[in-house]
């Protein structure tokens, strides 16, 4: 049975910190090896840590056991508190750890579902050639309310290159492919995933499965509210990075076009989140001048960022509370 590593990255999330670890623990996969590396957070994050850590009194529970991986995988098996320079740091620091063959980040305000894990090895499994997996993912708020339903589709190499997101936490790899690609660029901050899926990408297959893995915690103090400029700022450094890169040269070169849109395209969201819907419109048009379909797929933030100019955020505020109310129906429902 393959060995599957889960590395938490944490700094300062004690109010969602116990659910991110207990979705890991609580999976029904049981081949499990799961790694946190606290940032030196100072909430109250490491006490919840070490309610779950493995103890000298935990093994002892284990002897005289079969130790079986199901009973293992209700501790952490490694974690540190102790200051580093950022999340990439952070994640790269518990992957060195690993002795997985599938490997995964987990943030610790996000958080997994049910078989998640189990599902992942389960397509490794049936195709041994495939590197990364990754599934749908759910938009949640501070109260774990689901907001959205994040569905993707089928990615290629090139679509990476034009910028096509796939949600991290429903995200599953090879070890191997990782350390092929050399891990993450510890001076990407915000787009470090996306810098690492293209890396990945660019050695061998990827595949998408149609189901929901995962749940991305949207909260006043996450990274893509509280800074999502920096976002559309990372896309840019990334479009620049391509061309130079002997193998993904070609491949840019067939979508450099559409590549360049979808920098835009991106700045264009992320501008709208960061309530500067001048600059997204901006972005947008400059996206809808260099490649109109890309632009055009995307005219929601056109539409929003347009409201937000005419003072009518309200109303998109109102849609969006709408679309919440029905989602949390529908879960009462099931």
């Amino acid at each position: 049975m393959k060995l599957v590593s889960i590395v938490t990255p944490s700094f300062n999330q004690a109010p969602f910190l116990e659910q991110t670890l207990r979705s890991v623990l609580d999976q029904d996969y049981p081949s499990v090896e799961y790694i946190v590396v606290d940032g030196a957070s100072t909430d109250g994050s490491v006490d919840i840590i070490k309610k779950y850590a493995r103890t000298l009194e935990s093994d002892s529970l284990l002897s005289g056991q079969k130790r079986s991986s199901a009973l293992q995988s209700r501790f952490i098996d490694w974690w540190v508190s102790e200051k580093d320079s950022g999340q990439a740091e952070a994640i790269n620091k518990g992957l060195s750890r690993a002795k997985g063959e599938i490997i995964a980040w987990l943030n610790s305000d996000d958080y997994y579902l049910p078989n998640a894990i189990s599902a992942a090895v389960k397509i490794f499994d049936q195709n041994p050639d495939v590197l990364l997996v990754y599934g749908d993912m759910l938009a949640v708020d501070e109260n774990s309310q689901t907001i959205n339903v994040l569905k993707y589709k089928q990615h290629s190499l090139e679509d990476l290159l034009c910028f096509q997101i796939i949600g991290q936490p429903a995200v599953f790899f090879r070890r191997d492919a990782y350390e092929k690609a050399g891990g993450l660029d510890t001076t990407f901050h915000f787009m470090l995933d996306h810098h690492l899926w293209i890396r990945i990408a660019q050695q061998g297959k990827i595949m998408y499965a149609p189901q929901i893995w995962a749940a991305a915690r949207y909260h006043a103090q996450a990274k893509n509210r509280r800074l999502p400029v920096e976002f559309g700022r990372e896309a840019f450094r990334i479009l620049g990075w391509m061309p130079n890169q002997p193998h993904l040269k070609d491949a840019f070169s067939k979508v450099e076009r559409r590549a360049r849109a979808s920098a835009y395209r991106v700045n264009a969201r992320y501008f709208l989140d960061g309530g500067q819907p001048v600059s997204s419109l901006r972005a947008w048009f400059t996206a809808l001048v260099i490649h109109p379909p890309t632009a055009l797929k995307r005219l929601n933030i056109f539409v929003s960022a347009i409201l937000n100019i005419l003072g009518l955020r309200q109303l998109r505020d109102l849609i969006l509370r709408r679309r919440q109310s029905a989602y949390s129906r529908d879960k009462q429902k099931a």
